[in-house]
């Protein structure tokens, strides 16, 4: 496919070269003058979108989506799919749609889960909205950069389903790190609490694959002075969204608001910039 990729932030750029590496023909574009090895520059977003017979955006947030499908919209060519994989609020990503419907362009909203290492491994996994026609596209460019992509439902089902997924990991993570402090006071090792819980009641993926202690459990960012796969100031903005989309509906989730808090408090600490493993670490500092 002839492919534009907008946005090759530590996200963007990993899937770009993967797309390359697929065989794929590929024209980029960021704000950042960014460069990727086998992509070919365009002069802006509008410039990457032109003629291509997928466009693929990787934006920070919803009002920067609105803002970049108002430019390259109207450059693209009728019939062809436009795949977002920002995570974005449910409003922004239908907006998109609708915007690329006016056009008569097809779209996927399709916000990842796996972190700059699943961007670079091409194991991410892809939760997608939007019409049955459209993610048949997608799909294989998915199945490229990525190991699963699931079709969630239509318009904005992909980032729904983004948030209620991110809301149980920074909420698990924070159980997690409790559990290390409390263990850490009783006196019990780091590795028998790892031991237990990996394979008892508790396992979840917070313990089990992305451990917050180093040295116990998979590789993981605790071992590499918590510089970030997922950044704890991109937890705080997926937990925002997620108590957006509850008001919005009404469904009452005081473990995500309390999870919010928690990340907004760390990130203002000195949190910005650390993996959202850290928080082990402010909480072992708290005082009780």
């Amino acid at each position: 496919m002839n492919i534009g990729f907008i946005g090759l932030g530590k996200m963007g750029a990993p899937m770009a070269s993967n797309l390359v590496k697929a065989g794929h023909s590929v024209t980029g574009f960021d704000v950042a003058g960014v460069k990727v090895d086998g992509v070919a520059d365009a002069s802006s977003a509008a410039d990457a979108a032109r003629g291509k017979d997928v466009v693929i955006t990787m934006l920070p947030n919803g009002d920067i989506l609105r803002s970049v499908y108002a430019e390259i919209v109207p450059a693209g060519t009728a019939g062809s799919c436009f795949i977002d994989c920002s995570t974005v609020d449910v409003d922004s990503a239908r907006a998109a749609h609708e915007m690329a419907s006016k056009a008569d362009l097809l779209s996927v909203d399709a916000p990842v889960s796996g972190g700059v290492g699943g961007a670079t491994a091409g194991t991410l996994t892809f939760m997608a909205g939007g019409s049955e026609a459209a993610f048949a596209i997608a799909e294989p460019l998915f199945s490229i950069m990525g190991q699963k992509a699931v079709h969630c439902g239509p318009a904005g089902s992909g980032q729904a389903a983004k948030i209620c997924n991110n809301m149980i990991l920074g909420i698990s993570m924070i159980g997690v790190c409790e559990a290390f402090v409390l263990a850490d006071k009783l006196g019990l090792s780091r590795q028998s609490v790892f031991d237990v819980v990996s394979t008892s009641s508790g396992s979840c993926w917070s313990m089990n694959t992305y451990c917050p202690v180093p040295g116990i459990g998979p590789q993981s960012p605790a071992d590499n002075a918590y510089k970030p796969g997922f950044a704890a100031e991109l937890m705080l903005k997926d937990l925002g969204l997620a108590q957006d989309a509850a008001e919005s509906v009404g469904a009452p989730t005081p473990m995500g608001a309390k999870a919010h808090a928690l990340y907004r408090a760390f990130v203002d600490q000195g949190g910005k910039g650390r993996d959202f493993s850290a928080m082990i670490e402010k909480l072992a500092n708290d005082p009780r």
